[in-house]
């Protein structure tokens, strides 16, 4: 069994009071240019880890999408290896989430299990739920690593198929009902949305080891107090606050769990481009704290 236990390492930072999550969405082009002077993979290594080092201690996460690393080759799969590193390192106490969006058939998934869990050495990773839980077994079958489903996504696209109806048995309705989400009559069957029918069968059906999570965008706060009906306690990231406009009081009120609890409130861009000058990580700080203290306001 691994040292480093998703759940219990997020279970610890919320008795803390620490929601914030640090996105490391490093782009190395907004990267201030005196950091730039060394190679691509470096300079995002030099920048991530003086983030880390900044926010280390009010952070309850951090999560690196890894689009920003592929885009340049071997330069970014150094700096995604090193940042993982160093947040080891520097932060051990703090998961470290890989926002990968992975999924393919069983074997093919075994490969980015591998990848993302013994290569790279994170403790989480996000997933697509459209091929099922039979496909996604070899990232379920990690018990100690947090897999986190892609449920209600912040984009302003995001209800071209996650708010389609879904047609689904009585028992489901009958929990729906008891939970107080919507549902409505299609035809002549039940039916509830696709974000909430994903939300149901993740949280009732594929979380045997209680290490499954949602992702569930801060711009759609009313489907997101819906789905923190529908999953009980279990763990959501919020992405969306900041940059992409999520409101705080709204994320909040809609997302904490029975405990006031059980939020991984994200944000990117807003924290680590705070400024461009060589002040930048002194910034994130400040902004890290800022968002720490409007979370705990509305607890």
């Amino acid at each position: 069994m691994s040292e480093r236990n998703f759940r219990k390492m997020l279970e610890v930072k919320w008795a803390e009071g620490k929601f914030v999550c640090v996105g490391l969405d490093s782009e190395y082009s907004k990267i201030p240019e005196p950091v730039r002077i060394t190679n691509v993979g470096g300079a995002i290594t030099d920048f991530n880890t003086l983030i880390v080092s900044a926010t280390k201690d009010v952070v309850s996460a951090y999560k690196i999408n890894t689009a920003f690393y592929e885009a340049y080759g071997k330069e970014g799969w150094y700096a995604l290896h090193n940042t993982v590193a160093n947040i080891h390192h520097i932060a051990a106490d703090v998961p470290v989430i890989l926002d990968a969006k992975r999924a393919d058939i069983g074997n093919t998934n075994e490969g980015y299990v591998k990848m993302a869990f013994e290569y790279l050495g994170v403790d989480a990773i996000t997933v697509h739920p459209y091929l099922g839980r039979e496909a996604l077994q070899p990232f379920l079958e990690c018990k100690d690593k947090g897999i986190i489903v892609l449920c209600r996504t912040s984009n302003l696209g995001a209800g071209e198929f996650q708010d389609l109806q879904v047609s689904i048995d009585v028992p489901e309705l009958d929990h729906l009902r008891t939970v107080g989400a919507r549902f409505a009559l299609v035809f002549s069957g039940v039916s509830t949305n696709m974000s909430n029918h994903v939300a149901f069968q993740v949280s009732k059906h594929w979380n045997k080891y209680g290490n499954c999570a949602l992702v569930v965008g801060a711009t759609y706060p009313a489907q997101l107090e819906e789905i923190r009906a529908i999953v009980g306690d279990m763990p959501i990231l919020i992405p969306g606050v900041g940059a992409q406009g999520g409101d705080v009081e709204k994320t909040v009120k809609a997302g904490k769990d029975s405990r006031g609890q059980g939020m991984i409130i994200n944000s990117s861009r807003g924290i680590i481009f705070a400024s461009s000058g060589l002040d930048f990580a002194e910034v994130a700080r400040r902004e890290t704290l800022k968002l720490h203290e409007e979370i705990k306001k509305h607890l």
